[in-house]
């Protein structure tokens, strides 16, 4: 799905929030129809295959998941914030969910124009009122597997602000336990905008990836180095 949102993102750019939105739901369809074992909730599964999907209401952390790409569309965070709304708004369109996308991509556009850890975190709690006071140490004892935004993204940013580069970002979400996955999928989306990825990991990763996601994402990176 993130490769979806970046298709859509790219090949919608200045166009209207409808046709955004279009383009969101038939790239999102294609790639999900392409892969249809990636772990996906039972709704998102049906929404997926449907002749007419709608959004159902969901704030399950996927929404946060695949929204990185509208981090990088643009240098300005409202426009940021804007275009992450919409990517959620498609299906997943509960405030919750939306507000987990706005802050994903919010804290990629603070963190790759500079922005302090300090001032990624102030920004974050007050714009969308998460409460991320808990260190790792504090949240990792009571942490359970849980897909919904509001639990997702307090544990993302204690996994990134207590970080001291990628790695080691990627290393606290999965010693937070729980739906480790999204945890450190979010929080490396995050923190390669602010530390960026070493070169040793983005070649191991590279090597995981199929044929078609390594096109798009060289297409990707790309347009937002132009």
């Amino acid at each position: 799905m993130t490769a979806a949102v970046a298709e859509a993102l790219m090949e919608s750019s200045g166009r209207s929030d409808d046709e955004i939105k279009a383009a969101l739901i038939r790239s999102m369809q294609k790639w999900g129809r392409r892969y249809p074992d990636a772990g996906y909730g039972g709704r998102f599964i049906h929404w997926l295959f449907t002749a007419d999907p709608q959004p159902n209401g969901s704030y399950g952390n996927g929404s946060a998941m695949r929204a990185s790409a509208a981090g990088w569309m643009s240098d300005d965070v409202d426009t940021v914030r804007h275009l992450a709304a919409l990517t959620a708004e498609v299906s997943h369109n509960h405030p919750e969910g939306i507000k987990g996308a706005e802050a994903t991509a919010a804290a990629i556009c603070l963190a790759r124009n500079g922005s302090s850890l300090a001032e990624i975190k102030a920004y974050t709690e007050r714009e969308f009122g998460y409460d991320l006071s808990g260190t790792c140490a504090e949240l990792r004892p009571k942490n359970r597997h849980n897909e919904t935004c509001q639990v997702t993204m307090p544990l993302v940013f204690a996994a990134f602000l207590e970080s001291t580069d990628f790695e080691d970002a990627i290393r606290n979400a999965v010693s937070l336990g729980g739906d480790t996955d999204t945890i450190a999928c979010i929080t490396g989306s995050i923190a390669e905008a602010f530390y960026g990825v070493p070169a040793e990991i983005e070649a191991e990763g590279r090597k995981r990836l199929p044929d078609d996601m390594l096109a798009l994402l060289d297409r990707f990176t790309a347009q937002c180095k132009a």
